[in-house]
């Protein structure tokens, strides 16, 4: 999987825990964690890291934005680091050629026509580090696909962890990591909102709070404080202070004054909670707010550390209007469709608790009120027709602001009005928060030739928004979040796709307090970023119908009469587990849908390789042969295919033995 340089402490921190099945030393002080990765197509090239060797890149696809469609090259380069010396063996499906040396010694060199497995001889890693070096060269049409796993005596045949690779920092890698960043605050700042530039990106396309009905929302009196230093407020917003000098605050009164008239006719969609909510309804929307984790993204609201990268929530009995809390929590996206805040399917009962409870720790109102006269609601009208508010927020009223292009903006201009060092007195350039490196990657950006704008990928996606929404904070931390670094071998994109948006109405584990949030608008590219970051395409491949037969032995295997007795831990759709003594397992019904064949394989074969707290036990001995000779002569693939053969039926399964 890729990862952007300026992102890679924060990749780094859930992944390098996770080192089950195999004993590594640190890498060399001067290595950091990952691969070196470059990409060469059409001339040009992309310097990035990755988390190991794999890429699935669709056809008429670039393999990064940096880089033109077309048939490309890609090397990985770094070091594997292991603690003991031992013979290892590398496992490569791909289609191209592929050349892998280690130590300078050529480990395979092949060329593929399928993405068929291709092992290689045993190949001995010395103590510590061993130089590894991978060239690919993609096929020169069609889908173009790479995994490279390992695995040992001790070692499960699985991809190569994190924590075993390390590589030397470049120049290159910094400067495309700096075009890199630059292209991502371009899109999250709506800078081409403003200086329009066309492009595929999918956050070209994204939004801002509608301005329709935003009175019945939010507060006045919050509105114009937001206005006029949206950065004191919330650290880090993409809101610039569009006023400055002595009329600030006066033209931000004056919008906001105009965006309280604008009433919903629907008024709130539920009854507002009780002025004074109970005891008991406050206790339980602590508990809720527990559950959900919300101090991921937020900072607890009765807590003291000011957790800079993290949102407050003092401020909701200031900012929204009565009632209109509950209605937020129970669908975030309403007004905003790309709202970083995630969708938890509250039930009514739920956001009004929770509503309580985040209103019984927040700071009081200030109580000041703005005026409402008409001329100030239409001087109000007029700011926001013509500052620039409406090329980000929706609202049926015509928009009078006009800039220059992205095309007619000269390379100078990168480092003058919004991106200026120093506000210029007079200027009626938009002030953003941003660091000297932020406005460093800007510039940057916008004096390259931008084409990457015009270029997308779902493992690029996965990777920016994989930070903005908090993904690690939760993945590998708590109880039923499975660790980030297996989502995308495991998960399926089209279930992962429901499961994201909200849509699958079956939950893997039903019997954990916790839930997984909704992220609708982006949970389709998110899905397929995680298939194609580590090697899988984006489409799960439509199979032949299921083999009867080892279906059949597959029924056997799990039931307890001569199988492995799953239905101890796991029930079959309405079958229920028959001795569950801590946790039960996840409903075999729902596997084939939710999981990838090869990690289904992977995981049957060696559990505690892939989740090291895993209560499944392993029915496999080291070369893989099943416990049960006497089922299918104990051929641990053709056993494993039959279970999964069995789980093909889906809701068709025959209830066990």
């Amino acid at each position: 999987m890729f990862v952007g340089l300026c992102r890679l402490i924060v990749a780094t921190a859930g992944l390098l825990g996770f080192t089950a099945g195999f004993p590594l030393a640190a890498s060399a002080a001067d290595a950091s964690p990952g691969l070196a990765l470059t990409v060469r197509s059409g001339g040009l090239s992309d310097h990035r890291l990755a988390e190991g060797i794999a890429l699935f890149v669709p056809a008429g696809q670039p393999v990064t934005p940096f880089v033109p469609v077309g048939p490309f090259t890609a090397i990985w380069t770094g070091e594997i680091t292991v603690d003991l010396r031992g013979d290892y063996l590398f496992h490569a499906a791909f289609n191209g050629r592929l050349k892998l040396r280690i130590n300078d010694a050529p480990v395979l060199d092949a060329e593929g026509l399928s993405p068929s497995w291709i092992e290689s001889p045993k190949v001995r890693l010395n103590k510590g580090a061993n130089v590894i070096v991978a060239e690919y060269s993609a096929p020169p049409q069609g889908d173009s696909e790479i995994r490279v796993y390992w695995s040992a005596k001790d070692v499960a045949f699985n991809p190569i962890p994190l924590a075993a690779l390390g590589h030397r920092p470049s120049p290159e890698i910094g400067q495309s990591a700096l075009l890199r960043r630059g292209r991502d605050l371009f899109a999250e700042l709506r800078c081409h909102r403003c200086h329009s530039s066309g492009g595929s990106m999918p956050e070209l396309a994204a939004d801002a709070p509608a301005f329709s009905g935003i009175g019945s929302r939010r507060q006045a009196e919050w509105m114009a404080r937001w206005i006029s230093n949206p950065a004191a407020l919330q650290t880090g917003t993409p809101m610039p202070a569009l006023f400055h000098g002595p009329e600030a605050v006066a033209q931000s009164e004056a919008i906001a004054a105009y965006l309280a008239s604008l009433k919903s006719t629907a008024g709130p969609p539920q009854a507002p909670i009780p002025s004074t909510p109970s005891a008991d309804s406050v206790e339980k929307g602590r508990a809720l707010y527990e559950t959900l984790h919300c101090v991921a993204c937020h900072v607890s609201p009765e807590g003291s550390d000011p957790a800079p990268s993290k949102v407050s929530q003092k401020a909701v009995r200031s900012k929204f209007s009565p009632g209109s809390l509950v209605a937020f929590l129970r669908k975030p996206s309403e007004h905003y469709a790309w709202i970083r805040m995630p969708d938890f399917r509250l039930s009514l009962d739920e956001a009004n608790h929770l509503a309580a409870y985040l209103e019984s720790v927040a700071d009081q109102p200030s109580g000041k009120t703005l005026p409402s006269d008409e001329a100030l609601i239409l001087k109000g009208r007029s700011l926001v027709s013509g500052s620039g508010c409406l090329n980000c927020h929706s609202l049926d009223v015509p928009n009078a602001f006009r800039t220059k292009a992205l095309a007619e903006l000269k390379p100078e201009a990168w480092s003058r009005g919004c991106l200026a060092e120093s506000p210029v007195d007079g200027s009626p350039a938009p002030r953003y928060s941003l660091s000297a490196a932020d406005r460093a990657a800007l510039s940057a950006f916008g004096r390259s030739d931008r084409s990457s704008l015009d270029r997308h990928t779902a493992a690029d996606f996965l990777e920016r928004h994989a930070v903005s929404l908090n993904c690690r904070e939760c993945h590998g931390k708590f109880e039923g979040f499975p660790s980030w670094d297996l989502l995308g071998g495991k998960l399926k994109p089209e279930w992962a796709a429901r499961f994201l948006s909200g849509s699958e109405p079956r939950k893997p584990r039903p019997w954990l307090e916790s839930r997984m949030p909704a992220f609708p608008t982006h949970a389709r590219w998110l899905a397929q970023g995680l298939a194609t970051a580590h090697g899988l395409p984006p489409a799960a491949a439509v199979d032949d119908p299921p083999d009867a037969d080892l279906a059949k032995v597959g029924h056997k295997l799990v039931g307890a009469s001569g199988g492995f007795a799953c239905i101890s831990c796991h029930g079959v759709a309405d079958f229920g587990a028959t001795q569950v003594f801590e946790a039960p397992g996840i409903n075999l019904a729902l596997s084939f849908d939710r999981l990838q064949p090869d990690f289904f394989r992977r995981w049957l074969r060696n559990p505690v390789s892939l989740d090291p707290n895993s209560k499944m036990p392993a029915y496999f001995d080291e070369e893989g042969r099943s416990a049960l000779s006497d089922v299918l002569g104990g051929d641990g693939p053709k056993t494993i295919r039959a279970v999964w053969e069995y789980l093909r039926l889906g809701s068709r399964m025959p209830k066990p033995e």
